[in-house]
């Protein structure tokens, strides 16, 4: 059994990636993941995506990615009825999550003072660029402001091409999974205590902990970060090299793997050389290493110095792009992805990714495509419990 959150409702009030990615990790494990979007377009990520035609449908790629297994409804939280309506939901959840502004629910009156009115063991999940507290709390915040200001962007890169953004979302992406884990974990106390909790996640410092070496080097050993490309700073042989056809990942991290590596091409001369020798003067001259090792590895491709290096015990690892990765037999074969049929605006099957983990030896994958703007307001009102139609 995959649906670990079987019997959790959840409110999910997000727009675009942080919060909808988080709510998208819970609906995966079973909880009923109710989308509350507004009556004028739902989530932005509605008309965000590769696809002019999905934009214009409202089911832009962007939304599809992250809003699988989830019910939607309308509802317009400043008109009163709407108001009466959405507070019958709050009754019947467990949890709820929203990453607007802080302080934008309160101004609202549907802050989590107010809700736990309704709901007294209420999880409430808030997720923002910078937390609910602070000089920065009120600023706007996209990915890439998180990227700039946590440091990433600056060790991201080449010496010479440094700062980079990091080639996705990487600190929406972080947010929502710390704002899952975090619910979660505030469900179990919900549910052995009867208390709730309030949940402040900020992406800067999700962002900033998982930053976890980088920032230990320089808090504890006094050294600042700097942009190594594809190198590692912490071994050597460890990075990104040339083939005869492609790029390879090696990292060859402890001594045993360096002295295998050089048998395998053909240079175990190199393992007993003054300077490769030992592991932190390999480092110092990481340089010339690897231009020793890029004119052997010249003789075959990625693949084949890939499996030959694994099998003998050597990490390696080709560098593949997006849709090589998602034909690999390792991605295809654990049901990585799942497909739904017959999706408004699409003439062809939706391919989704599912979460990065298995139950028991089972995926958990999404049982019910991205919803259409509202599709499920008669089926979400309609199967209300008697506590929370009062209002109805």
């Amino acid at each position: 059994m995959t649906d670990l959150l079987a019997g959790i409702r959840v409110l999910d009030l997000t727009n675009v990636l942080a919060g909808p990615y988080c709510a998208y990790q819970l609906a995966l494990l079973g909880a009923d993941v109710i989308k509350v979007e507004a009556p004028q377009g739902g989530d932005l990520a509605r008309q965000l995506g590769a696809s002019p035609a999905l934009n214009e449908a409202g089911m832009g790629a962007s939304f599809l990615a992250q809003n699988a297994g989830k019910r939607s409804v309308v509802l317009d939280l400043k008109n009163e009825a709407d108001r009466e309506r959405f507070l019958d939901l709050v009754a019947s959840a467990d949890a709820l999550v929203e990453n607007f502004r802080p302080g934008v629910m309160a101004r609202l009156g549907l802050g989590y003072e107010q809700l736990k009115e309704v709901r007294p063991d209420l999880v409430y999940c808030a997720i923002s660029g910078f937390g609910q507290t602070g000089p920065m709390r009120d600023n706007p915040a996209y990915d890439q402001i998180i990227q700039g200001l946590s440091g990433i962007m600056s060790i991201t890169g080449t010496p010479e091409t440094a700062p980079l953004r990091v080639g996705y979302p990487v600190a929406d992406t972080l947010g929502g999974l710390v704002g899952a884990f975090a619910i979660a974990a505030a469900l179990v106390k919900q549910k052995t205590s009867g208390e709730g909790a309030f949940l402040d996640v900020s992406m800067l410092e999700c962002t900033l902990s998982a930053l976890g070496w980088p920032v230990s080097n320089y808090l504890t050993a006094g050294v600042e970060p700097k942009p190594m490309g594809n190198e590692n700073m912490t071994a050597a042989p460890s990075g990104a090299f040339r083939t005869g056809d492609g790029l390879l990942n090696i990292a060859a991290n402890k001594q045993e793997q360096f002295v295998t590596l050089c048998r395998l091409i053909g240079q175990s001369e190199l393992a007993s050389d003054p300077r490769f020798a030992e592991r932190e003067i390999r480092k110092q001259n990481r340089a010339d290493l690897k231009v020793l090792i890029e004119a052997a590895l010249a003789s075959a491709s990625a693949a084949i110095w890939e499996e030959k290096f694994n099998r003998a015990g050597v990490p390696a690892g080709r560098v593949l792009t997006i849709p090589q990765v998602l034909e690999e037999r390792q991605v295809v074969e654990r049901d990585m992805t799942t497909r739904f049929q017959g999706l408004p605006g699409m003439d062809q099957p939706l391919t989704v990714v599912r979460g990065g983990f298995m139950v028991d030896g089972a995926a958990p994958l999404p049982v019910l495509p991205p919803p259409v703007l509202g599709e499920h307001m008669d089926e979400v009102f309609s199967d209300l419990p008697p506590r929370a139609r009062r209002r109805a």
